[in-house]
Parts: C-alpha cells; structure tokens; sequence
C-alpha cells in the first residue's frame, strides 16, 4: 500500500476534472502517456501567438495525474506558452523538494508530498507535459 497522502484536497480537484473534455477543432493536441502505470492525457489548446486561450484535457489516469490535469484546466487558460514552460519547471522544483507554485498554480501545494516518491513524479508532469507539446507551434493540430 502506497503511503502518499491522499488527502481530501488531493481527491476533490481529482474529482472536479475541471476542463474535461475535448475542444473543438481548430485547435492544437498532445497525447502523452506513461507506459509504466498506464496513464494517458490528451490535451487541447487553443493558442493565439503564444496566448493559451482555452484548454480541454481527457485524462484516463491515477489521482495523481488527474488532480494535474485538473489544475492546468482550471488556470492555464490566460496565460502564456513561457508561462506554462515556468510552470513545468515550478513543479520539478516542488517535486526535487523546493516550494510549491504560488499564484495561479498553488493549487499545485496539495502534490507536493509526492515530492517523496520519485516513481510518481511522472504522474503529475505527464499532463503539464502534454500541455507543452500541444503548444508548440508545430504541434499536432486538430
């Protein structure tokens, strides 16, 4: 048995999905997976220059995966492409044992006891991760 905290917290912005769902095309996707645990994310975008206007994500994942994804639908909309980029390294940060995200993103201090689990790290990247390839210029479009 796994001894992460999964705490009320954690379960509810799991729960919420805020952003489930699929947008409409025209818009930029990327599909990540982790082999090890069988996690998939599938994030839309649409950006405008390197404005991320809307986002939509289908998450067939862990708490742990879903709870991300679930931040990034809820706050990445308005933001930047090099925002996102700070972000992901806000949260490798927090994983290595640094301080949570402020700001937008804090919601991101509910994960940061994963911090003691290298093995799940990837769980909580995989959709901020998904999120950067999609906003690549040359990503996939839809």
């Amino acid at each position: 048995m796994s001894d992460l905290p999964y705490t009320i917290d954690l379960l509810r912005l799991a729960a919420e999905a805020h952003g489930a769902g699929r947008l409409e095309p025209p818009c930029r996707s990327h599909t990540e997976s982790n082999p090890v645990c069988g996690d998939r994310t599938t994030l839309d975008l649409v950006v405008t220059g390197d404005h991320i206007d809307a986002i939509a994500h289908d998450t067939h994942a862990c708490v742990l995966t879903q709870a991300s994804a679930s931040i990034l639908g809820q706050a990445l909309a308005g933001h930047t492409t090099a925002e996102l980029a700070q972000l992901r390294e806000a949260v490798a940060a927090m994983l290595g044992g640094g301080p949570a995200p402020e700001g937008a993103f804090a919601a991101y201090r509910h994960l940061a006891e994963v911090a003691r689990h290298p093995a799940r790290h990837r769980c909580v990247l995989l959709p901020i991760d998904a999120a950067l390839k999609a906003a690549e210029p040359t990503g996939q479009r839809s």
